[in-house]
């Protein structure tokens, strides 16, 4: 008599690490999860957006990237609806595309989108800095945002020189206290973020923070003058730095 057939024994599934494992731990964090002072916690959708968005930033998720459903599902341990939510919310933050039978990609700007951007950009920063000079202060966060900047251009370390940069802009649009003016730049910021991830200008040692400081100094006496022109100078650099590149 033949002996019964027996199934191997199933292995564990492997075990996400980095990223995806840190994702993970804050979505069954996020399953419920309330605040000290009572408030809900983050959404599931909202932690794997942000680490999705963290993947993109970092330069580890390049442009044209395909970013599937059942992959993010299956990586950071949530349902599909879930994982659709979070593309959702990078694609209004115009960190990823999605197209019709193509699905959803990590955006790619081309030369055309750049300058339409910064456009955009130099329309938000202007009106914010005219509110500031209205008010007649000084932007609180922006000294120290240039002193982050300078410590990042002097470290070498380009993704914290991106996020100084940032921050030194962020500083001059809060102080306007506009929410919706704040709220639509950060959008644009994140879109700037991601090219300048993957295109590096030409920039002399410390030369990013002179540049900046003598901005801010200008910005908030002629704002409508000095936004544009420096804009219009960081456009040719980053087109210049795409092309070196």
């Amino acid at each position: 008599m033949p002996r019964p057939r027996r199934d191997p024994p199933m292995l564990p599934p492997r075990q996400p690490t980095g990223q995806a494992a840190a994702s993970r731990a804050g979505v069954r964090a996020a399953r419920g999860a309330t605040r000290p002072d009572g408030t809900p916690g983050p959404r599931a959708a909202d932690v794997v957006a942000d680490a999705v968005r963290r993947g993109i930033l970092s330069g580890e998720l390049s442009p044209g990237t395909p970013l599937r459903e059942e992959e993010l599902s299956a990586t950071h341990g949530v349902s599909r609806h879930t994982a659709r939510t979070a593309l959702a919310t990078l694609t209004a933050e115009r960190l990823v595309t999605a197209e019709p039978y193509r699905g959803v990609r990590v955006s790619l700007l081309d030369d055309a989108a750049l300058v339409a951007l910064q456009h955009l950009r130099c329309a938000l920063e202007t009106e914010a800095l005219r509110i500031v000079r209205g008010r007649g202060i000084r932007p609180p966060d922006v000294d120290a945002a240039l002193d982050a900047l300078s410590a990042a251009e002097a470290s070498g370390d380009w993704p914290a020189t991106l996020e100084a940069h940032a921050r030194v802009h962020r500083a001059l649009v809060d102080a306007a206290d506009s929410p919706r003016i704040a709220e639509e730049y950060r959008r644009l910021d994140s879109e700037m973020h991601l090219l300048l991830t993957h295109v590096r200008p030409a920039y002399a040692p410390g030369a990013l923070t002179t540049e900046h400081r003598a901005y801010v100094e200008e910005a908030l006496t002629d704002p409508e003058r000095a936004v544009r022109a420096h804009l219009e100078h960081s456009t040719r650099a980053i087109l210049e730095g795409r092309r070196a590149h």
